[in-house]
């Protein structure tokens, strides 16, 4: 069984992932945004680095889901590669940060990746509110995220919200993380878990 965790920047996929995995005893799949060696350069400068990034973790997710479907065992995935298409890199693109060459050329890579890789059996989406994320970013530290702009952050949430409406490759469960702190608060976890049962209960 593939699942696989999706959310904006700061909206909990990496915590809720390590959580699951450990309930479950699945096997966790982390975005490697710490080993991208394009990210920090990103940050402080976004129309050069814009297109190398996204073919980064293009690249480093194609791996990751072929990866997942070779092994013999359920595996519980932060982030998916159809995020870096429908938001990253559009995002990207309408922001002025990639130009039309190379985002072209993106699309054109996404369109014979995503055709050789299945869906996870299950995508569960973490909707969280700029407040939230923004909390959740400073809480962590990471220092590189220090020049994320919250107009970024909303543009982002708004492509999330538009794909989630849209999405219809496989299962879905929307939890919103504005009011629950799935940390801290072991019935707002034992409730997630629930949720994540009546769903995959309908797998098998």
């Amino acid at each position: 069984m593939h699942i696989a965790i999706a959310g904006n920047i700061g909206s909990g996929k990496t915590t809720l992932t390590e959580l699951l995995a450990h309930h479950y005893n699945w096997e966790p799949h982390f975005e490697d945004a710490d080993e991208n060696p394009y990210l920090v350069d990103f940050y402080e400068d976004m129309p050069r680095w814009a297109f190398n990034l996204q073919v980064y973790f293009l690249n480093s997710r194609f791996s990751s889901v072929q990866r997942i479907r070779e092994m013999n065992k359920s595996v519980i995935q932060d982030r998916t590669i159809y995020e870096d298409a429908y938001i990253f890199a559009p995002n990207l693109y309408d922001m002025g940060l990639m130009n039309r060459r190379d985002f072209d050329n993106y699309e054109s890579l996404f369109e014979l990746m995503s055709s050789l890789v299945q869906p996870p059996d299950l995508l569960v989406y973490l909707r969280a509110s700029i407040p939230t994320l923004v909390n959740q970013i400073q809480m962590r530290g990471r220092s590189y995220e220090n020049n994320i702009r919250l107009d970024y952050l909303k543009r982002l949430n708004e492509r999330y919200e538009a794909w989630i409406q849209s999405y219809k490759k496989g299962k879905l469960l929307v939890i919103d993380s504005n009011n629950i702190d799935f940390i801290q608060n072991k019935s707002d976890l034992s409730m997630i878990i629930d949720k994540v049962d009546a769903e995959i209960h309908g797998l098998f």
